[in-house]
């Protein structure tokens, strides 16, 4: 098409800037206006297509503009018009001035991304993919060329042209048999390989490639044989992110990693979920037990607070629980006669079995070298090298087992580091049934509203919803929440925790206003005793905003999402 040519008397083509499988993006004027656009023409046909071929891509064209126009959000692409002019179908859209993701690469030497702008890229597009999922739509072939980095910083996702309508089966139906491909391989999810129906977890795994490429420099199956990356998609576990570049924060990775989970239960449940991970985690911080991962804690509260928030964080403590213990154990010690005094005076109806005070204790070196192995685990933990975090739990709670017995509780804080580092590897079931034998442990040892009996019971609810077993997960949030206002109190930060979760689950139970109501109250509960701006705070504002939008209150969302 001439750069001379008008468009409907209106869109004057000035300069060839792209150009893709579907057709061509220029530069262009909008005469009526005065302003700068960006026009994408459909590729004519020539005779070696046929009709039904031509057919299909003028369909799909005509789809992604009804698609693209309905998206009003600043991480889109704008369109402002759309229409056919002398057998060629166009598209006028935003001119943005920046670069896709595969042009920062490429200017970058195939090196990879600051990884503050990685982690920038990846909360901006997950914000947009929320909002275009929420309105049914699954892009389908989300890559770094479709994934534009405006120069003031704004991400904006491009091209939908193989995106679809949630409730237009029909047209996918036609479209998808005719052989046409559906994505690109280095960023397909496996379902899509495997031709099965695909949602917005698609798009959250594609997603998951496109960020594994921009923070190592390569995509996470890096074969130049199309059929063996799909091989790779499908079957084979990726490398964690920092086996290519050990500087990249912890959180990034195990929030990719869960991104390029086979299954798509096992990725994150949806945008809105991954952005909560990503802000909780890029301010030092990761959710406990609720929308986000099972995570070790960020810093002590300041002293200005109440007296009994002093050992509150954000996640699990170095003792992998949240329970609100007014020391750590002295390591010679290693609780030996603290956790049976303490059995002593509960309802622990096996409390005589455990070894006592009088009996003879294992030597104090070795109690030591067991806590120090232990704060290890943790520690490869926090830096997202999850797998041998696993290997050292199970070493130490074999060894602890031996010499302390299974219901100690230093043996049973193993047990609950081991079932987070299932959780943290996707392999939830195996997390939940860890989760489930320390919970029963801790009642027998320390009794059943023990605060650390009540944590792994906690532990055990999340490790359901992770699992889709929300209407179990509930029962078990009710329960640990009943006790927890009985004894703690309603303003305790592990009993706000808790109603937090119940909020959360609500919510993936169908039941946002009760989500909603709830959600509210603890934010407010919050706010007062830790201040508006805590992290915790946050997150359940966040859960808050969230509810609103599945209750279609767009507006309160909004300002809460700005807020």
């Amino acid at each position: 098409m001439a750069d001379t040519r008008l468009i409907q008397s209106r869109y004057r083509l000035l300069e060839l800037i792209g150009r893709g499988g579907m057709g061509e993006v220029w530069r262009a004027r909008d005469e009526s206006l005065g302003r700068q656009v960006a026009v994408k023409c459909l590729k004519p046909m020539g005779p070696q297509h046929d009709r039904a071929f031509t057919r299909i891509l003028r369909e799909r064209f005509r789809r992604e503009a009804r698609v693209a126009a309905s998206l009003q959000h600043r991480g889109v692409t704008v369109v402002h018009d759309f229409g056919e002019h002398e057998g060629v179908l166009y598209l006028v859209m935003e001119l943005l001035d920046g670069q896709n993701l595969s042009q920062l690469l490429a200017d970058n030497q195939q090196h990879p991304l600051p990884d503050d702008h990685v982690v920038d890229i990846a909360e901006q597009v997950a914000d947009a993919l929320g909002y275009t999922h929420r309105q049914g739509i699954v892009h389908r072939d989300l890559k770094p060329a479709n994934i534009m980095r405006l120069t003031d910083g704004t991400v904006k996702i491009c091209d939908f042209g193989i995106a679809r309508l949630g409730h237009d089966i029909g047209m996918t139906s036609r479209l998808t048999t005719t052989g046409l491909a559906m994505g690109t391989p280095h960023y397909m999810s496996p379902e899509q390989i495997s031709g099965k129906e695909v949602d917005h977890r698609s798009d959250l795994y594609s997603l998951g490639c496109v960020l594994y490429e921009i923070a190592t420099g390569v995509p996470p199956f890096d074969q130049e044989d199309a059929w063996a990356v799909l091989v790779g998609h499908r079957d084979t576990p990726p490398e964690p992110l920092r086996t290519h570049r050990a500087e990249l924060p912890g959180f990034l990775d195990r929030v990719v990693l869960d991104l390029l989970a086979k299954a798509p239960d096992e990725r994150p449940v949806d945008a809105g979920d991954l952005r909560r991970r990503i802000v909780l985690g890029r301010t030092g911080e990761q959710p406990a037990l609720g929308p986000g991962p099972l995570a070790h804690s960020g810093p002590a509260q300041p002293p200005a607070l109440p007296a009994w928030t002093r050992t509150m964080t954000a996640g699990h403590r170095a003792f992998g629980a949240s329970d609100p213990v007014a020391e750590p154990p002295d390591p010679a010690a290693a609780l030996t006669g603290q956790w049976t005094t303490a059995a002593s005076g509960a309802t622990a109806p096996h409390a005589h079995t455990f070894v006592s005070l009088t009996a003879p204790q294992p030597a104090p070196d070795l109690l030591a070298a067991l806590e120090g192995r232990h704060s290890a685990g943790i520690d490869l933990g926090r830096l997202g090298r999850w797998e041998e975090a696993g290997e050292v739990h199970r070493e130490v709670a074999a060894q602890r087992d031996r010499v302390l017995g299974p219901d100690h509780p230093d043996t049973l804080a193993s047990r609950y580091e081991i079932g987070l580092t299932l959780s943290r590897t996707g392999r939830a079931e195996e997390g939940l049934r860890e989760f489930t034998r320390v919970a029963e442990g801790r009642e027998r040892a320390l009794g059943a509203e023990h605060p650390q009996t009540l944590a792994a019971r906690q532990a055990t609810a999340h490790a359901l919803g992770r699992i889709g077993r929300h209407a179990e997960a509930h029962q078990v949030y009710e329960a640990v929440l009943a006790v927890r206002e009985r004894v703690m109190g309603p303003d305790h930060p592990d009993t706000l925790r808790c109603r937090h979760n119940l909020a959360f689950n609500l919510c993936r139970l169908g039941r946002p206003e009760e989500s909603w109501r709830v959600a509210r109250e603890v934010a407010e509960a919050r706010a007062r005793l830790l201040g508006p701006t805590h992290p915790d705070t946050l997150a359940t504002r966040y859960e808050v905003a969230y509810t609103l939008g599945r209750l279609g209150r767009w507006a309160e969302a909004l300002e809460t999402y700005q807020d």
